[in-house]
């Protein structure tokens, strides 16, 4: 049932899904491309299949740069990810999966590549795994489709969907996505209130989600009562910043 569903995501994100959002790489297709490189580089010994737990992902400048502000955690789930995959299949690991980002300018937007390779970090061997494994070849991963046969969400039959915020009768739409809030003129969302500093805080768009992350402000930013440093938006999510109260909202447009 689960490789139906797998195989079922992936036919969606490669056709019509795939050719709308193809122009940045998806940490979907980041997680799917790395349990395969896990799966083809299987180096099977007396009693257990031993795969890679280094895996090495070269990504472009502009496809790393969308990842900013929470790739450690990106890592993380991708690393978990792999661990849960080798569990499922019964494969051997000499430590858990080791994920490293690396930028590289000769790659284009939506492509990226995967090394592989078996690595101790001072494990003592216990005599059964593979030895003198050579790492693996540099798989290069590119987008399917050209970037010349676009497809709009009205075509898809989806309404575009936008982030606003409302404070003091006023009311802005986030058309970028990293907006900061703060009290100088150069702030994306400029909040006249002498207790806000001049970049106070910041709201961050991953993916379809909002994250509300503190700029290290001096009153701090605060949800409810208690101060937060990031939290996730909710709609119809209520912050303050000094003594403004913001309210964060979604909308079709």
């Amino acid at each position: 049932m689960l490789r139906a569903i797998e195989q079922r995501l992936e036919q969606l994100f490669e056709g019509v899904f795939g050719r709308a959002f193809r122009t940045n790489v998806q940490p979907v297709e980041l997680a799917r491309k790395l349990a395969k490189e896990m799966d083809d580089h299987r180096s099977t010994s007396v009693r257990r299949v031993y795969v890679p737990n280094e895996f090495t992902v070269f990504l472009s400048a502009g496809d790393r740069e969308q990842f900013e502000g929470y790739e450690n955690s990106l890592v993380a789930e991708l690393e978990e990810y792999l661990a849960e995959h080798a569990q499922r299949e019964d494969f051997a690991l000499l430590t858990p999966p080791r994920v490293i980002f690396e930028t590289d300018e000769d790659l284009g937007v939506g492509e990226f590549g995967i090394a592989t390779r078996m690595a101790q970090y001072g494990r003592r061997d216990d005599g059964e795994a593979p030895e003198d494994v050579e790492p693996g070849a540099t798989m290069i991963y590119k987008p399917r489709t050209q970037p010349t046969e676009p497809v709009s969400l009205e075509e898809m039959g989806v309404d575009r969907q936008v982030a606003v915020l409302r404070w003091n009768g006023q009311r802005r739409v986030l058309d970028r996505r990293r907006s900061v809030l703060g009290r100088s003129r150069d702030a994306d969302v400029q909040i006249e209130d002498p207790n806000v500093s001049r970049r106070h805080a910041e709201i961050v768009q991953e993916g379809s989600a909002y994250w509300l992350v503190d700029l290290g402000s001096t009153n701090g930013t605060e949800v409810d009562g208690r101060r937060v440093q990031r939290l996730q938006l909710a709609d119809g999510a209520r912050f303050t910043l000094g003594e403004t109260t913001v309210t964060f909202s979604t909308e079709q447009e």
